[in-house]
């Protein structure tokens, strides 16, 4: 049996370092991270902004 081959890499493209992945995984990651707080304000926001006027109308 033969060794399996790997693909032959494209001439045009050279190979991305570990460093550079890395930081471009963290800059989504972030960009992520950022995205679901502003949402989870957002939804805090509105629910606040809805049920406020009934809030003062319940009985102490």
């Amino acid at each position: 049996m033969s060794e399996p081959q790997s693909p032959p890499e494209a001439p045009d493209q050279a190979p991305v370092p570990a460093q550079d992945v890395h930081k471009a995984k963290r800059g989504r990651n972030i960009a992520l991270a950022l995205g679901l707080v502003s949402f989870a304000i957002l939804v805090f926001l509105v629910t606040v902004v809805r049920l406020g006027a009934n809030i003062l109308d319940r009985p102490l």
